[in-house]
């Protein structure tokens, strides 16, 4: 198949690349002409593990593509995905100029039936507005569906290859015949295709997103009240995990949630509600929950020295959840931002998201580190706010030798409490007992 995908950010560059792997040819088309640059020359523009690997192949194999033409995009394909961003406004809600406006230009150079595929995430009734502004401006035959992505920043080429479920909206049957034609080689374990309507499947993307932020922050308020009361979250977990009705995933508290989509999603379905005149409670206390967990760890910092005026906190881990360099919404930013006005000084260390941090976030008086144990240097205190892998089993004995004191927050729960013990640490973390 012939297919376009406009839009080169996390999803869209995905997606192509995912789509040339199956043997499609695919356009890719952007208005960043510094990222066209970097990707025509075969240098992908995020960090993501194994996409590297298959974009350098489609791009050598001739079947994916990059340009800054819509015409040319539109002309080229039988299929086209939008894939643009979809950022909040002040009042919560999802900005959709972005795809309005290229649904309009889509529509004048139209001149053969197209299937415009929305994979955005995008409010209730995007696809009605798309269609609108599509019919406003040409007569030539289309439809437009619904097609929600489901990535993991972090596991998205194994998410695309192997989905869970395809979710597609649509009352097209030629849509569907299309889609199943797509999305074969992808679902060939048996893996559901699910069809629905148009605005279900813009409401299953949101639902998803919001219910998961939903169980991390009841994790986050049973682990609050773990520690007033002495008991230990990791425990409670595992009896929950244990139930199939719960499962056992999203049951790990720590300083909150970030990223691109929770924020977001729970802010637009939110707004969404109110629009329509219905209070969503629920959302609204998780999204209060999100906002209290992510300065949870600041106090406990703030309770054990009293005057942080001067303290050196050495920092592991910037980016909002490990194998990505994406900081929006990151805890970390707000952690360090308010021990920044208590007085301390920061020196991090991410093994992927330093270089994010210091193209975003340039005014911040912080230091950046070499490695995880070069923040340790005369550092009073070390504080663990993203999980990666090589921050689970670190050497104890080196972490204690460096500290002035050794003193760890663990904002994650990833340490052995054993070894925390056998090598005589102060140790607070979420949830669970202090050890002394």
């Amino acid at each position: 198949m012939k297919i376009a995908v406009i839009g080169t950010g996390y999803v869209g560059l995905v997606t192509g690349t995912c789509f040339a792997e199956t043997g499609n040819e695919v356009l890719c088309v952007d208005v960043d002409q510094e990222k066209l640059k970097k990707l025509k020359s075969g240098l992908i523009t995020i960090y993501e593990p194994g996409l590297e690997v298959i974009f350098s192949r489609n791009i050598k194999e001739n079947r994916l593509f990059f340009t800054d033409s819509l015409k040319e995009t539109v002309d080229f394909a039988e299929i086209i995905f939008l894939a643009l961003p979809t950022p909040p406004m002040e009042d919560g809600s999802a900005d959709l100029k972005y795809v309005l406006n290229v649904a309009a230009e889509i529509a004048v150079y139209m001149k053969e039936y197209k299937v415009i595929v929305n994979k955005s995430t995008v409010p209730v009734g995007t696809a009605d507005k798309v269609t609108e502004i599509i019919k406003s401006k040409t007569q030539i035959p289309f439809d437009v569906a619904s097609n929600p992505e489901f990535l993991r920043e972090g596991s998205a080429v194994e998410d695309f290859m192997k989905p869970e479920r395809v979710i597609v909206g649509t009352s097209s049957d030629k849509v569907k015949e299309i889609m199943d034609l797509l999305y074969a080689p992808y679902l060939r374990s048996g893996n559901p295709l699910i069809y629905m309507d148009v605005r279900s499947s813009e409401l299953t993307k949101y639902a998803s997103n919001a219910f998961l932020a939903t169980k991390i922050s009841f994790m986050n308020e049973m682990a609050q009240l773990c520690e007033i009361v002495g008991g230990n979250i990791d425990l409670i977990r595992k009896g929950m995990g244990a139930d199939s009705r719960i499962g056992n995933r999203f049951l790990f508290p720590g300083v909150g949630y970030g990223g691109s989509c929770f924020p977001k999603d729970v802010k637009a379905l939110i707004h969404t509600s109110h629009e329509h005149g219905y209070k969503f409670k629920i959302l609204e206390a998780v999204e209060e929950v999100n906002s209290i967990q992510k300065s949870h760890i600041v106090k406990k910092i703030q309770k054990y020295f009293g005057n942080l005026e001067g303290k050196r906190i050495a920092l592991w881990g910037l980016a909002f959840k490990p194998n990505t360099d994406d900081i929006r919404e990151a805890p970390s930013l707000v952690i360090i931002n308010e021990l920044l006005a208590l007085g301390a000084k920061i020196v991090a260390f991410d093994p992927v998201a330093m270089e994010s941090y210091q193209k975003f976030y340039p005014q911040l008086p912080i230091q950046y580190a070499d490695n995880q144990y070069k923040t340790l240097e005369n550092a009073d205190a070390l504080v663990i706010v993203t999980e990666w892998n090589e921050f689970r089993t670190p050497d104890y004995s080196k972490i204690k030798s460096m500290l002035k004191n050794p003193v760890i927050f663990d904002g994650r729960n990833i340490l052995d409490i054993q070894l925390i013990k056998k090598h005589g640490f102060y140790y607070e973390s979420i949830g669970k007992p202090t050890i002394h």
